[in-house]
């Protein structure tokens, strides 16, 4: 019988109010007066990306990370040719758009908060199990959500330093909450971290498909939120 329901939290509950990478840089130079070789940035923020993915707060304290990420950002302004004001408008764009600021310009999807209501009301314990790089208390508690959910785990933890899809971040959220693998669903839109993940420690998994993108991928796979009280409550 299912007891709980864990949810990813990046595009399965939440997404950045999108502005893309490109469009914040250029509003923030133009605001610097600062010119950009824009014949680099293609390279340059194919390297930045790579550099950035390859670190991981789950490898470093977040002191360490954070100024890993700042370093990259003004390593990429730099490789783009701006000499002034560097690290002043590397701070500026991380906050444009990374997680560890999407306080800032985070916004949840339409179905979100009639899921979980319909869920808590049906006595499901429920949680949070998300690859993210910064605290998401505060962001959940902005958004309006944090009460709904009994434990919510982020990677970066230091209690938990744990990226899906590996075992652990999974293990000591079923332990947070009290419940067996097997009394669990987790939903999320990644193949490899979510369903990989969930799979690896037996617990049923479903793949959210928002953008319809995945058809076929995996069997037991939802377009919206909506659909999951009608999978989980029985009639």
């Amino acid at each position: 019988m299912i007891k709980a329901v864990f949810f990813d939290f990046y595009k399965t509950l939440s997404v950045h109010g999108e502005q893309s990478f490109e469009a914040s840089l250029q509003k923030i130079v133009e605001r610097y007066r600062v010119e950009i070789n824009w014949e680099r940035y293609e390279a340059a923020v194919r390297n930045l990306f790579t550099a950035t993915s390859a670190s991981s707060p789950a490898d470093h304290s977040l002191l360490e990370w954070l100024t890993t990420v700042i370093t990259q950002e003004c390593e990429f302004l730099t490789e783009l040719g701006v000499q002034a004001h560097v690290e002043q408008i590397a701070w500026e764009l991380l906050q444009s758009g990374h997680p560890l600021f999407g306080v800032t310009n985070a916004i949840l999807y339409d179905d979100v908060v009639p899921t979980l209501e319909h869920l808590r009301d049906a006595d499901f314990k429920l949680a949070i199990v998300s690859n993210w790089d910064t605290p998401l208390d505060p962001l959940t508690e902005r958004l309006g959500i944090a009460d709904y959910f009994d434990t919510i785990t982020a990677s970066h933890d230091m209690r938990v330093r744990s990226e899906k899809p590996d075992s652990h971040i999974f293990n000591y959220t079923l332990k947070a909450i009290g419940v067996s693998a097997e009394e669990v669903v987790h939903v999320g839109d990644t193949y490899e971290a979510d369903i990989v993940g969930a799979q690896s420690v037996g617990i049923r998994p479903i793949l959210l498909d928002r953008d319809c993108t995945q058809t076929g991928r995996w069997d037991e796979t939802i377009q919206d939120l909506s659909e999951l009280p009608e999978m989980l409550i029985p009639h």
